[in-house]
């Protein structure tokens, strides 16, 4: 975890006081339940809240000795409880508490990460709405293609965060799950029950077969989840990195009074925020892998898996918190350029309506391998003249190409309009009906 880029309220999930807080309720409620079967006296497990707590310094003294982390935490409680902390850990193992823990936080981190992009869903609705017919030059290969509007990549963007969402709410649900099954996963000395109420206590879910640990499988899809999430992350801070070079100049971060882009070159203005939203989805990704790979554990339980968790568990979950919430300052405050979308969208001498040319040639019965062929000996002339000729002129001026099409019908496919009819449909669909206007 660095500090440059976390937040306070996911840090504080995976704090030693926050986690040792989370083993003390398990350890509470599982004792309840206990005391609810019989099999250990009320009076201890009153006496285990009233009295309970504990130190991480001195939870971390005594591990220095025991080399065990879990039966730290219990001998600092005991000094607490007193005798009646004996009644505590009864028919449990170490698993118990730490998959457990690990359960909830990870659910918490997820119910943060949800309120994330609900943020970014929000700013970038505003944004596509604002910008739903602001007209600019669509690229393939990163090349000039045909006409779209700068709310339509906007809301690209918002219907692919939309699907994250629903990947991590089912990610969140699948994570959730509570283990209080005793070594090896068969209940021997601990009832089922201690299990369902420490599930319900703690607001997760029972895990069918536990085998001591719970499995890894749902660690794997949560944190792939993360990943895509980071992908779409770059996905998006990639556009606008492209869209803010100094020959394209559609769109840029937001440049603050006092902010220098260079320590050399004071006219910089650098895409500095996307750049690191690029470098910062590259670590979450790394995350994924590790996780894939906990999934192998040995027989009933291993703790291969241990060690990879303490890392990628608090990293994944706040580096992707930070990110999300960086993506969607830059978003809120990006600037936009439609008078430059516009030049560059007229820079190549009308280049973007050659499919309909070539759609038109076929409807007036030039074979389509002729159609293809007066258009583009025409368009490479405008390419070579780097859109100083232009492309209906020549068009008009072209015997073959006037045989089949009237001067007023070639005029007609260099219409900007006509790519944009159906923006609303698109709209209606990303947004929901009557949800995507100004």
């Amino acid at each position: 975890m660095i500090p440059r880029y976390s937040r306070p309220d996911m840090v504080a999930i995976w704090t030693p006081e926050a986690r040792f807080g989370i083993w003390f309720e398990i350890e509470a409620h599982a004792t309840d339940a206990l005391a609810e079967l019989g099999v250990v006296p009320k009076e201890a497990a009153a006496a285990i809240w009233a009295k309970g707590a504990f130190e991480v310094e001195r939870i971390d003294e005594i591990e220095r000795e025991t080399k065990h982390d879990v039966i730290a935490f219990l001998t600092n409680v005991a000094e607490h409880v007193g005798p009646e902390a004996r009644f505590m850990h009864q028919g449990m193992t170490s698993s118990d508490v730490l998959d457990t823990c690990l359960s909830v936080q990870l659910a918490r981190a997820s119910d943060l990460l949800l309120a994330d992009i609900d943020a970014l869903l929000a700013v970038l609705k505003r944004r596509a709405i604002e910008h739903k017919m602001t007209p600019t030059i669509g690229r393939s290969h990163g090349i000039h293609a045909e006409p779209v509007t700068f709310g339509l990549k906007l809301a690209q963007a918002y219907a692919e965060f939309d699907r994250n969402r629903a990947r991590l709410v089912t990610a969140r649900a699948d994570i959730a799950t509570c283990a209080i099954s005793g070594a090896v996963g068969t209940f021997a000395n601990i009832d089922p029950f201690v299990e369902a109420h420490v599930a319900e206590k703690m607001g997760l879910t029972i895990e069918p077969v536990s085998t001591q640990v719970i499995p890894r499988d749902r660690h794997a899809m949560f944190f792939a989840t993360l990943g895509v999430i980071a992908s779409s992350i770059e996905r998006l801070a990639t556009e606008i990195r492209h869209l803010q070079r100094t020959e394209v100049l559609e769109a840029e971060e937001f440049f603050a009074p006092g902010q220098k882009g260079s320590s050399a070159m004071p006219h910089k203005r650098n895409p500095v925020l996307t750049e690191n939203l690029t470098g910062l989805a590259r670590m979450v990704r790394g995350y994924v892998t590790p996780a894939l790979e906990n999934v192998a554990l040995w027989h009933e339980r291993d703790i291969s898996h241990s060690s990879v968790e303490r890392y990628i568990g608090p990293d994944a979950t706040i580096t992707l918190d930070f990110a999300l919430a960086r993506l969607t300052g830059v978003m809120d405050k990006l600037v936009v350029y439609p008078a430059r979308m516009e030049k560059n969208l007229n820079k190549m001498g009308g280049l973007v309506h050659s499919q309909r040319v070539l759609l038109a040639l076929t409807q007036a019965g030039v074979s389509r391998e002729d159609a293809y062929r007066l258009v583009q000996r025409n368009a490479m002339k405008v390419w070579d003249s780097d859109g100083a000729l232009s492309l209906m002129e020549l068009l008009k001026a072209d015997p073959e190409v006037t045989a089949a099409l009237s001067v007023a019908e070639i005029e007609d496919k260099f219409d900007l309009g006509y790519h944009l009819k159906h923006v609303d449909t698109i709209f209606a669909r990303v947004f929901g009906e009557g949800d995507g206007n100004a």
